[in-house]
């Protein structure tokens, strides 16, 4: 047995369901904890499973940032002080990560909410969270409005890594199981991963191979 939607049943089809069945749709993704704090220190963490790679060089990363008829404070936040935190999410704090989506007032911290830790590195504005192992510090460089749905595409310059010292390789790969970094699936479904492999460079002709 199988299942056929047309586009007719998903416009008819209740709001939450369809929000539901389209964001699992696209499978596994980065699930990510975005730490900001306004030019006053009030500091602000939001759940974001839409983080993804640009480019290498510069070192780019874009997430998306969803209409809303809530004030958003982590768009805010950044558009007023260019930085922000991009902070892995693991199997210790995941359901702390999830219950920073809850709509906390903008005087309200989701890290003292949820009982996160945040801390500064010198000369980045923007908390990380110090239960995350994987943590990077972004300076906003560009806004994308998309007109089409109204949300936003954030593009940020990587400026600062921290990552355990054993979670990198002397290829520069990083192995994300290693410092149990999670993933998740639609809007509440978190998922420990299973490498199946690493394979070698593509060429014409040429079979991959284990690395």
């Amino acid at each position: 047995m199988s299942t056929v939607i047309t586009e007719q049943q998903l416009l008819a089809m209740e709001t939450r369901y369809r929000a539901a069945l389209i964001n699992s749709l696209g499978g596994f993704k980065s699930v990510v904890l975005l730490g900001t704090a306004n030019a006053a220190g009030q500091t602000n963490l939001a759940i974001f499973s839409s983080f993804f790679h640009l480019g290498a060089n510069p070192a780019l990363c874009g997430i998306i940032i969803r209409p809303d008829v809530a004030p958003r404070h982590t768009l805010n936040n950044i558009l007023e002080t260019k930085s922000y935190t991009i902070n892995h999410i693991n199997e210790g704090i995941y359901r702390q990560a999830h219950q920073t989506s809850a709509r906390y007032g903008g005087d309200e911290s989701e890290f003292v909410q949820t009982g996160l830790t945040p801390f500064y590195v010198p000369g980045i504005h923007a908390p990380f969270v110090q239960q995350s192992h994987i943590q990077l510090a972004c300076e906003f460089v560009q806004r994308a409005d998309i007109t089409l749905n109204g949300t936003i595409l954030i593009i940020g310059k990587i400026v600062y890594i921290h990552l355990p010292e054993n979670a990198i390789g002397t290829d520069g790969f990083i192995d994300i199981e290693k410092a149990g970094t999670v993933t998740c699936s639609g809007l509440d479904s978190y998922h420990t991963t299973k490498r199946l492999s690493r394979l070698s460079y593509a060429k014409p002709g040429v079979l991959p191979r284990d690395i």
